[in-house]
């Protein structure tokens, strides 16, 4: 068996309706033939689009064989423990060149429940806004479920929404349950549990190249959604130069904000976790072993268990979403 290094994946591309072109023209990504790119999944477990190594001993292998052979060596023993041959995290990068539909994702009980699948918890990072850019997370007041169905069946659902002004560096943590939607004109990077379970709650009307709506899932919606309202539905953090800043734990996940002008040293030999770094901004090599691994924005690395202690050297600064599971 071929000794474990620092992983890089082949991006999976995703068309969708409300996708557009930062993929390629701010990420510089190469979408190919596709009309547009909403999403990329950059690292993913998901059954249907499981990643596959693009580079090294290892290159050509899915994540899931990886597991199998690997186990907790590639997760760490607590992790594998938990989730078994499932990679718990999904990665994503998202171009919403429209509104994308007001949604909602089930909890585990109810994802167990319903679909044999996790539930969908997640947090944003907002890697660029266009001037005026929103989004919605969560109720502007505390409603019933016959309330919130009142409000819906009168077309009013969106008086109800928490929008929310948006720009560049926002964090937004969206745990199971939550009503929400990106908006117009935000290129996002995603962290969220390993599940591609969506209630489409309201999509504007829109059709597809065909004239056909898409489906909506206003009934499954009902026991999915969250009722509450919450004093704050951004994340505050303190940015800060040249330090580790915490952004989100749950159970599900941790991710810090690593923003340094000038190389550092991370020591993971603690951590019983893999480590997911996510450029959002700059370039970095990593190195580990004697080898090097260049990464820059837009791409991710996933650093196996095993990986305890790497060296991050740039020349430009970069900004990191790091993620693991405590």
């Amino acid at each position: 068996m071929s000794t474990l290094y620092p992983l890089k994946f082949k991006t999976i591309y995703k068309d969708k309706i409300w996708g557009g072109h930062k993929i390629n023209t701010y990420l510089h990504k190469d979408f190919g033939d596709l009309p547009n790119c909403g999403e990329t999944w950059e690292i993913s477990g998901v059954k249907s689009d499981v990643s596959v190594v693009d580079g090294g001993e290892l290159a050509g292998q899915s994540l899931a064989d990886l597991l199998e052979q690997y186990k907790d060596q590639l997760v760490g023993k607590k992790v594998y423990d938990h989730f078994g041959n499932i990679f718990p995290l999904l990665v994503k990068f998202i171009d919403a060149n429209e509104d994308l539909s007001i949604q909602v994702h089930p909890d585990d009980k109810l994802g167990k429940e319903r679909h044999n699948s996790f539930g969908k918890t997640e947090m944003w990072y907002v890697i660029e806004a266009d001037p005026g850019s929103t989004l919605i997370a969560g109720f502007n007041k505390e409603l019933t479920q016959q309330e919130y169905l009142n409000t819906f069946n009168s077309g009013h659902l969106t008086d109800v929404l928490n929008k929310e002004d948006v720009k560049a560096g926002d964090v937004f943590f969206l745990p199971a349950g939550r009503v929400h939607t990106i908006g117009k004109g935000l290129l996002i990077a995603e962290i969220q549990q390993t599940s591609d379970i969506t209630y489409r709650i309201y999509d504007f009307d829109r059709v597809d190249d065909k004239g056909n709506k898409r489906e909506l899932h206003v009934e499954e919606a009902l026991a999915a959604i969250d009722y509450k309202h919450y004093p704050e539905y951004k994340t505050k953090y303190t940015p800060e130069k040249d330090k580790s800043v915490h952004l989100v734990t749950c159970p599900y996940f941790t991710t810090n904000l690593l923003d340094f002008d000038k190389g550092v040293s991370k020591d993971y030999s603690k951590l019983d976790s893999f480590v997911i770094h996510v450029c959002v901004e700059g370039a970095y090599t990593l190195k580990y072993n004697n080898q090097s691994y260049s990464v820059k924005m837009g791409e991710c690395i996933l650093l196996p268990k095993v990986v305890d202690h790497v060296e991050l050297e740039t020349t430009e600064g970069f900004k990191i979403l790091e993620s693991y599971i405590e």
